[in-house]
């Protein structure tokens, strides 16, 4: 028989377990049917035990509950029919608990599947992996660049490069690097970068690799062709005049040996007119040596020796030796370091010549003006990385011509070699650094290095 609440139910049951424990203590005292005895018995435990069932049913919710959470296991379900109204309420929480569960875990489904997706679907290679090499995730891009179906370590790339998988395990959070791989079918330049992160108390390495070749010869091939155009447009200028004025010559000296044949003597405008040609082409002809000279300068620049030193220290430097020329054209000088005691570690003796130049070229664009100020400033830039910058308010650098003032032997002044800003790109690099150079005209024109 089943009863609508739990309290009833329990107190029925034990009425009725009293009065068959009261039957049978009457039958042990007034009766010798001990047979009736022993089922009377029998029927005492069975009700002791169904008792104890009913009392513990709540206990099994519990626990079927803690376990369903512990499994994942949200497919349970819990009825409070039959034990009361305070059981209901416990059932319903439950159910509710268990509901929440079940729509926590769809959504961690569902945004799982969309970064899967994602990863997958993404143009850029993508390898996470642990210390040991043992791969995580490995997405479509990245087999495809690799030429693998599948990858369980990275020490496994060896096969194609060993140098990639040398760098792979090398590379820690926040670094990058360059690695070439020729198979002998495709070479292949690989820029990779690295993080980390931590899942499930075990570090990852995430490390993004795309293939830049295509990029690098476009770039490559710009470069050269600015290069020739200068260097071609160079040696025109030099070789054409030179040309022209050894068959000027050639010419005075065929009619010179012409006139001496016939008895006459060589006139004097003749022999001007040679000297003159022979001025010029030995003139052109230096030029052109130096030009190569200038080229060859810029190929052999030394490598740094770095070691940390005062910035404010290589500022004085530099403003010594202009100190005279920017007071004698009344070029008003301003200088700031913040903090005062900033450090750089850099090779001070290139890091000077940069600026020489960067300063020579300042002073030349306002030492015409009444009102001509050059700056030179340093400080920490938002990123943590020092920066040096030079400034002058002189009348600036066209928009069309900004992005070519790098370009070697390109120069925007008639007796300039185009090979300072050249240089100081060169040694930026070598620092692994960056120069970048803003203009607005007739205002203020900045270069800014950027170690």
């Amino acid at each position: 028989m089943v009863y609508k609440n739990f309290r009833i139910n329990c107190l029925i049951r034990i009425i009725l377990l009293g009065a068959t424990i009261y039957l049978l203590l009457y039958l042990y005292l007034q009766t010798a049917l001990y047979a009736t005895m022993l089922i009377v018995a029998a029927i005492i435990v069975y009700q002791i035990y169904a008792l104890l069932l009913y009392v513990e049913k709540t206990n099994k919710d519990l626990t079927r509950f803690l376990q369903a959470i512990k499994y994942t296991d949200f497919s349970q379900s819990f009825s409070g029919t039959g034990l009361g109204s305070s059981f209901k309420q416990l059932n319903e929480a439950f159910s509710e608990v268990i509901e929440q569960f079940r729509k926590a875990r769809s959504e961690k489904e569902e945004h799982y599947r969309y970064l899967q997706t994602v990863v997958q679907h993404v143009g850029i290679g993508l390898i996470s992996f642990k210390p040991d090499g043992t791969v995580g995730l490995i997405n479509t891009a990245a087999k495809r660049l690799l030429k693998v179906p599948h990858l369980k370590n990275i020490k496994n790339l060896g096969v194609h490069s060993k140098p990639l998988v040398e760098t792979l395990l090398r590379l820690r959070s926040g670094e990058k690097a360059l690695i070439k791989i020729d198979d002998k079918r495709e070479l292949l330049q690989l820029a990779v970068y690295a993080t980390e992160f931590k899942l499930r108390e075990q570090m990852f390495t995430l490390v993004s690799l795309q293939n830049i070749q295509s990029e690098l010869e476009e770039k490559e091939m710009e470069a050269w062709q600015n290069l020739i155009r200068v260097l071609t447009h160079e040696i025109m200028n030099s070789v054409t005049p030179i040309a022209s004025l050894a068959s000027t010559v050639n010419d005075l000296l065929t009619d010179t040996q012409g006139t001496q044949k016939a008895g006459g003597e060589i006139s004097v405008e003749s022999i001007t007119d040679i000297r003159d040609a022979s001025q010029t082409i030995q003139k052109r002809s230096e030029g052109l040596l130096h030009f190569v000279d200038a080229y060859r300068t810029l190929t052999r620049i030394p490598k740094p020796e770095f070691k940390l030193f005062p910035v404010k220290e290589l500022f004085n430097s530099v403003h010594q030796l202009f100190r005279q020329q920017m007071a004698t054209n009344a070029i008003e000088f301003r200088m700031a370091v913040e903090p005062e005691s900033l450090d750089l570690t850099a090779d001070p003796r290139l890091i000077e010549q940069a600026l020489i130049n960067l300063m020579l070229n300042a002073i030349q664009a306002v030492q015409k003006q009444s009102n001509g100020m050059v700056e030179l400033c340093a400080r920490i830039d938002e990123r943590g990385r020092v920066i040096i910058q030079v400034a002058d308010n002189g009348p600036g650098i066209r928009d069309e011509v900004l992005d070519k003032i790098f370009i070697p032997f390109f120069t925007t002044k008639q007796e300039g070699s185009g090979i300072g800003l050249s240089l100081c790109r060169q040694i930026m690099r070598l620092h692994r650094g960056t120069i970048h150079a803003s203009s607005v005209a007739g205002v203020r024109t900045e270069f800014t290095l950027r170690f």
